[in-house]
């Protein structure tokens, strides 16, 4: 090694920022990629669009909505639906699995029964909750919150069982017990689990407003895809299931960025290479 190399300033790592933006711009490139092959497809006459609408026709439904104003209140319904819903389901979901995972007494007589109800299809619950709530609101939401409900409670009660012995032995010692135990130690020690169940209950969520808006909704992207079917329009029914992903996606970024100073102590690996 020659006395030039020495003096070689070592290569500086990208900046956070750009190391931030990294993974959307990459998450990006495969969904524009294949909107972008099969739009020269249909643009070249390789395939016919009429079922499988491109790119250009849906955001060219899509935007037909929004000029007449229709759009914006459908996004708005299904969003305040999802949100009420999955804080619904999640705030009992959190109760019933911290109960489950802290307490075995709780947990032999409840989750049996849980676990009986989780392998209900969603679509099973729809004639139940209209008989007993109505067509309209409260049976939506109560369809969402049981989506929400059993990925979150699995999700606490199953990584409270997980939790390292000693760590509830050092609470002990310091004479914890009951609900500050569950507060102040075994909480703290699974949220990154919490996060993860939360995030799946969030996708539950997004996929039970598809069965509760079709039972009879005015309003939302379900709504949009029950007409777009029944008038024979694929680039509606696309474009509702674009604007679905792309919801989704972004209140999952939402809970993640909200979590993220929750989870600023773990030291994890977190995939990095």
């Amino acid at each position: 090694m020659t006395s030039l190399d020495l003096d070689l300033p070592a290569a500086s790592p990208p900046p956070r920022r750009a190391l931030r933006l990294r993974g959307p711009l990459l998450g990006l490139v495969l969904p524009l990629l294949l909107a972008a092959g099969w739009q020269v497809a249909v643009d070249a006459g390789w395939a016919g669009g009429r079922l499988l609408p491109p790119p250009s026709r849906i955001i060219e439904s899509l935007w037909s909505l929004a000029v007449a104003g229709e759009l914006l209140p459908h996004v708005l319904a299904t969003l305040a639906r999802v949100g009420l819903g999955f804080a619904i389901g999640a705030a009992v979901g959190i109760v019933l699995g911290a109960a489950a995972g802290y307490a075995r007494l709780f947990r032999d007589l409840v989750d049996p029964t849980l676990q009986a109800l989780r392998a209900i299809p969603s679509l099973a619950w729809v004639p139940l909750f209209i008989l007993w709530l109505g067509i309209f609101e409260p049976s939506k939401l109560a369809l969402i919150a049981v989506g929400v409900v059993f990925p979150v409670y699995l999700g606490v009660s199953g990584s409270i069982l997980a939790v390292d012995r000693k760590i509830v032995e050092v609470g002990r010692v310091f004479r914890l017990k009951g609900l500050a135990l569950v507060r102040r130690v075994l909480l703290p020690a699974i949220l990154p689990a919490v996060v993860l169940s939360l995030r799946s209950g969030l996708g539950l969520g997004w996929m039970f407003v598809v069965a509760a808006e079709i039972m009879g909704a005015s309003e939302g992207l379900g709504y949009l895809l029950v007409d777009g079917q029944q008038l024979g329009k694929p680039d509606q029914i696309l474009g509702a299931i674009v604007i679905f992903a792309l919801l989704g996606k972004a209140t999952d970024a939402i809970l993640v960025l909200l979590a993220r100073p929750t989870l600023r102590g773990q030291d994890a690996f977190g995939g990095r290479n």
